[in-house]
């Protein structure tokens, strides 16, 4: 593996109803604490980015809650994406205003696929990051909408491909067979989607052991690697997984 940029590591906080949440399969979800303070012990951790997906704000039909992103923003010090319920360059706005670096863009995406060229056009491609929830059924990776309750007819390499071309800056493909299962990421969709875009690749589901990690990366080619449970409760620390990832040859900003 190249030593090139350095693979980042994000925790992500899914919130509903203004906690953070966690689920297996997208579903039972369970509380997992304040966001506000789990974003700021991230970001003292050695976090190299944080997600905030607000999980029901778009089968709920509402907007992110902007508030909480304000807290979650004065806390922080590292790059800040949020998620959850963008339709409209104005609900980018507002987010960007509440401070966040970039928005996550995903069932708004799949029906509207132009609101990435208008973000980016606007905004810049660094600021777009297109969210994938991938389900693998019948030998197809296929996109699911509304925090994946929903299936659609398109597929997940030809919509990662769409996205790339409108300008999307980022991919994060997360996979709904692996979510909260902890059996490992979806390395074989992963590294396919790294051969075929440009674009930095984000693996989300699956994370159980620091080796997980690793195979994201030399496996799965991925840039980033996103997990929320074994953050949240503690099974994995950010620092020890990074000196772990350093041992193994792979390229990490270590925790000072």
């Amino acid at each position: 593996m190249s030593k090139g940029l350095a693979k980042r590591i994000i925790p992500c906080l899914d919130v509903k109803d203004g906690q953070t949440v966690k689920g297996t399969n997208f579903v039972n979800l369970r509380s997992a604490g304040d966001p506000v303070e789990l974003g700021k012990a991230y970001s003292q951790a050695g976090a190299d980015e944080l997600v905030f997906l607000d999980i029901t704000a778009s089968s709920e039909g509402r907007k992110t809650f902007t508030d909480v992103v304000t807290r979650v923003a004065q806390e922080i010090n590292i790059p800040f994406t949020v998620g959850g319920g963008i339709n409209a360059l104005a609900d980018v706005e507002r987010l960007l205003y509440a401070g966040a670096d970039k928005v996550s863009v995903n069932s708004a995406a799949l029906k509207r696929p132009e609101l990435i060229s208008e973000i980016t056009s606007k905004f810049g491609s660094q600021v777009c990051v297109c969210a994938i929830d991938a389900k693998f059924d019948e030998g197809k990776w296929m996109c699911y909408l509304n925090g994946g309750r929903i299936p659609t007819n398109r597929g997940l390499f030809e919509w990662a491909k769409e996205a790339e071309e409108r300008g999307a800056g980022e991919i994060l493909f997360t996979s709904m067979n692996h979510d909260g299962v902890k059996t490992g990421y979806a390395n074989e969709a992963l590294a396919r989607l790294s051969d075929e875009l440009n674009i930095p690749i984000i693996a989300s589901g699956g994370a159980g052991t620091m080796e997980h990690f690793r195979d994201a990366f030399f496996l799965g080619k991925a840039d980033a690697a996103l997990a929320a449970s074994v953050f949240h409760f503690g099974e994995i620390k950010i620092s020890e997984l990074k000196q772990y990832l350093d041992t193994e040859g792979i390229n990490v900003r270590l925790c000072l």
